[in-house]
């Protein structure tokens, strides 16, 4: 009897000291500094925490709060732990995931942040987040002509929304110029040129909250494609295609009025400021045959440099973008298949290419990328380093059989920071290659032995 109390006591200590979910009341943040990027029309913010484990457990994750009009503009959140100190400062890269709580107050969202080795009680951690906002700054006056700045507001909170109790902490919130028209005081709160201080604040409680809305002027480009598919094409005789469709609109302050080209032409950085009509493309560097056209043909209206690491196209629509203008346009070239097309230990073949938009600073509504695979590919498989939708098609073009296999990734609220590397995976044995050029030579030798046939045969019925 004595023998099962001990190894039901060791039991229990061993599962005690696993390291559990940390609630909030194991948790607190001593310091917090959020630095808010509102200088173009995609709003990044900066979080520094310094986390403390005031419980009497380990502590294997925390969670990231946001309220619910933020959580539908959200488009990423990454959190790095900082390890070592001065020159030996490193950063770690932490899982990030989407949670819910059953108990969440005022539909708040949550991102769970796993700790790359448990808290200790009495530990602290420094955490670096990036978050990033889409479709968050609102075009006040809504029309505006075409002389006229545009101005916009953001809303948010001085405070940082958290479930856990926060020391202190400060907020700054970065202006693209220092033409503020207002914002809300909570004090303390003052503004330096383009820079809006909050704080700092002491001993807030778990989900703090106090509203503010800014009210600035902000001309950059709000270049949102409101649709991109890009399709690339495997070829294994040397190149892979890429064909992209854009549907691009200026997402700012509508425009009311007329169009005059003769001011626009004139006095440019007054007339239209809040307008665009050059854009930037980064595309792979050995890029060849590249064109841009739209429905009407080719535009000539562009500049390729080509480089090393990288190659840029510039380039112009037919006319320039006010607020809810709208163009659609097409970009195509060819990359070296050498350069994107591996083989792996597995005896696999895999492409490596980027995802996401070419366009430099530029919001993507709807996001889909088609990976043509070479006829006869079979199990086909994505790597991604965050979750998109998949799908399998198939597509027929020139002397195909059976059909080529298409991957289909879709994503929707994409940034430039999704411009990372993926891998399509797929098996594909050689003998595949022989086909058309089979189906090829067949035909050839097919025609030319019944044109051999009809010139020997005699057809007449009288003999001769």
């Amino acid at each position: 009897m004595g023998a099962r109390i001990w190894i039901f006591a060791v039991v229990v200590a061993l599962f005690l000291s696993l390291p559990s979910s940390s609630s909030a009341q194991d948790l607190q943040i001593v310091n917090a500094e959020r630095r808010i990027d509102l200088s173009s029309h995609i709003v990044k913010a900066f979080l520094t925490l310094k986390v403390e484990n005031i419980g009497k457990a380990p502590a294997a994750d925390m969670l990231l709060a946001f309220p619910p009009t933020q959580i539908k503009q959200l488009s990423m959140v990454q959190a790095l732990a900082i390890t070592g100190k001065k020159k030996k400062k490193a950063y770690l890269p932490l899982d990030v995931k989407p949670t819910e709580q059953p108990d969440a107050p005022n539909d708040t969202g949550y991102f769970l942040v796993t700790f790359a080795t448990p808290l200790a009680p009495g530990e602290t951690v420094t955490l670096e987040v990036l978050y990033i906002l889409t479709h968050s700054l609102e075009p006040f006056p809504s029309e505006i002509t075409q002389s006229e700045a545009q101005l916009v507001y953001y809303r948010d909170s001085a405070v940082i929304l958290s479930p856990y109790h926060i020391k202190q902490q400060t907020t700054f919130f970065k202006t693209p110029s220092a033409r503020v028209e207002s914002f809300t005081s909570v004090e303390p709160a003052n503004r330096a040129g383009k820079e809006i201080k909050y704080g700092p604040y002491e001993d807030r409680a778990p989900y703090s909250y106090a509203p503010v809305i800014v009210h600035f002027e902000n001309n950059s480009p709000f270049a949102v494609v409101e649709e991109l598919v890009r399709e690339i094409e495997i070829s294994h005789w040397g190149s892979v295609q890429v064909t992209e469709n854009y549907r691009l609109t200026h997402g700012g302050a509508r425009h009311k009025g007329v169009f005059s080209r003769v001011d626009y032409q004139s006095r440019r950085s007054i007339s239209g400021s809040s307008s665009f009509n050059g854009l930037l493309a980064v595309l792979p560097p050995r890029v060849n045959s590249v064109y841009y056209r739209d429905d009407i043909g080719n535009i000539s209206t562009s500049h390729l440099r080509t480089g090393f690491k990288k190659s840029e196209l510039e380039f112009e629509p037919r006319y320039p973008l006010f607020g809810g203008w709208r163009a659609t346009f097409i970009i195509g070239y060819r990359v070296p298949l050498e350069d994107y097309l591996f083989e792996a230990p597995d005896g696999r073949r895999y492409l490596n290419f980027t995802f996401g938009c070419p366009l430099v600073e530029t919001i993507v509504n709807k996001l889909t990328i088609k990976v043509v695979l070479p006829e006869g590919s079979k199990d086909p498989s994505a790597v991604l380093p965050f979750t998109v939708n998949q799908d399998l098609q198939v597509k027929y073009s020139y002397l195909d059989i059976v059909g080529r296999t298409v991957v289909v990734l879709q994503k929707d609220n994409v940034v430039p920071t999704h411009n990372v590397p993926f891998q399509v995976y797929y098996t594909f044995k050689p003998i595949y290659m022989l086909a058309e050029p089979f189906m090829l030579v067949s035909a050839f030798f097919f025609v030319f032995v019944a044109s051999l046939a009809y010139v020997h045969i005699d057809l007449n019925i009288v003999k001769k």
